[in-house]
């Protein structure tokens, strides 16, 4: 329980001591290390996802907005958890092939994270830290919570599970995100 907690400590440090999403590092759904610096000057909409949840069906309009807009410098960055319902059992391979399969993503997938709870990852506690991110900040509901950043590694906005990837309210986010 100690070592838990020391560990929680020290995440909870390194997510207080970032100054944008692109202090962080995930792993892809292939193991190998991705700094989100990778993604500097892009927007990038990043979304906890989950292969059998009722919002599962958004990786289809998800993959719409990354197909129309990822030439003018955006990006999705899926990326798996198993908080809620335990509705991402599968391993990183199986959650590959379930989204190549069955809604063709071809976004970057990023392993299977926590982003809940005194395991949670540390790009999750910073993005869901309400003292350093006011705006966006609190815990993650559900599955599907997506967070728009800028291109300067900054979050722009939240949108919660329900907000649709076509949706007028997500779709111009984004179109104003990549005009500045």
């Amino acid at each position: 329980m100690i070592k838990v907690m020391l560990l929680g400590m020290a995440l909870g440090a390194m997510a207080c001591a970032a100054s944008s999403v692109y202090d962080f590092t995930l792993n892809s759904i292939d193991g190998a290390p991705t700094p989100l610096s990778t993604f500097k000057g892009k927007v990038v909409l990043l979304v906890n996802v989950a292969s059998k949840c009722g919002y599962t069906p958004q990786y289809a309009g998800l993959e719409k907005l990354y197909e129309t807009y990822k030439d003018k410098g955006f990006v999705i960055v899926g990326v798996p958890a198993n908080n809620f319902g335990g509705q991402e059992p599968g391993t990183n391979a199986e959650i590959k092939t379930f989204c190549s399969r069955t809604y063709n993503v071809t976004f970057p997938m990023m392993s299977k994270v926590s982003v809940q709870g005194s395991d949670k990852t540390p790009l999750y506690q910073y993005l869901t830290d309400a003292s350093t991110n006011p705006k966006s900040g609190g815990e993650i509901q559900w599955n599907f919570t997506k967070f728009l950043i800028d291109k300067k590694g900054n979050i722009a906005a939240r949108f919660e599970s329900a907000v649709s990837p076509d949706s007028n309210e997500l779709v111009q986010a984004i179109e104003q995100a990549l005009a500045h």
